[in-house]
């Protein structure tokens, strides 16, 4: 018993010692830079340079309106917003103008306008510490400088009374004129593996299959996977038009749920 008591005592000393040793300046300082790095490090740069890509790929043919400029990590898309397709948003006499898909019509705002769209996206996406809920708003931006949105429309989800204002691009103009995607269609991309555009977290968006011609079976909550495709030879995470009809529509939307990575700005 007596042996059992001073090893006891023996145990206790040498945990206060190494109690008070931790609790020094020395060591607290050395905690929260860990505690730092750690965070920093969830957060960092990711491995893959979606610079080139971008650069090769951001085009309207029609406008002539996007332009690219790489600051340092981070890439500005400057769009004008307005589609290089035809529409029945151009207006009747407009020479890009074409009629509604089947009983759709237009809805309140009939018109489209240009914009000075800036999306600014780091070089190198990287998966967020904390996952972000998409928005009501931009939630990318289309290869064309088209706005792209997920599945909210106003204060809710999409609803027949916006899906019904659709023109075959599975877009409208919102209250202020400005022309968007939120489904896929004719002109962006209609059950192919074709990149559409990119996140506001930099993560590269595409249609409904992958580059095999095969539907993904391996997307996670946020709509991607990680893997190689037809643009990036180094496995990246990219996000995929769900393959899933949306509610009643008949429609498949280009993306709902939380960015996987942290999300840039997106300015007017």
């Amino acid at each position: 018993m007596k042996s059992i008591h001073y090893k006891f005592i023996y145990i206790m000393c040498i945990t206060l010692t190494l109690v008070l040793s931790c609790s020094s300046d020395n060591g607290s300082d050395a905690d929260t830079d860990l505690e730092i790095e750690i965070d920093e490090d969830t957060d960092s740069q990711g491995t893959v340079d979606i610079t080139a890509v971008v650069q090769a790929n951001f085009i309207n043919d029609y406008t002539e309106a996007v332009s690219i400029q790489v600051n340092g990590d981070y890439i500005s898309i400057s769009s004008t917003g307005l589609p290089d397709h035809k529409t029945p948003y151009w207006g009747e006499g407009h020479e890009m103008y074409e009629d509604f898909p089947g009983t759709n019509h237009a809805n309140a705002n009939t018109t489209m306008i240009a914009f000075n769209y800036v999306m600014t996206i780091p070089a190198y996406p990287a998966e967020a510490s904390e996952k972000e809920q998409t928005d009501f708003g931009p939630v990318g931006m289309a290869l064309n400088g088209v706005p792209l949105y997920n599945d909210y429309e106003g204060g809710g989800l999409l609803a027949e009374d916006a899906w019904g204002t659709f023109d075959a691009s599975g877009a409208h103009p919102g209250p202020n004129e400005d022309y968007h995607y939120h489904c896929e269609g004719e002109y962006l991309t209609v059950d192919d593996s074709n990149l559409i555009g990119f996140l506001r977290d930099g993560f590269p968006v595409y249609g409904r299959k992958d580059m095999d011609d095969s539907y993904p079976d391996d997307l996670d909550e946020n709509g991607g996977h990680v893997g190689v495709t037809s643009d990036f030879s180094e496995a990246i995470y990219h996000y995929h038009v769900s393959n899933d009809v949306y509610s009643t529509s008949g429609l498949y939307v280009i993306k709902s749920g939380d960015y996987y990575g942290t999300k840039g700005t997106f300015t007017e």
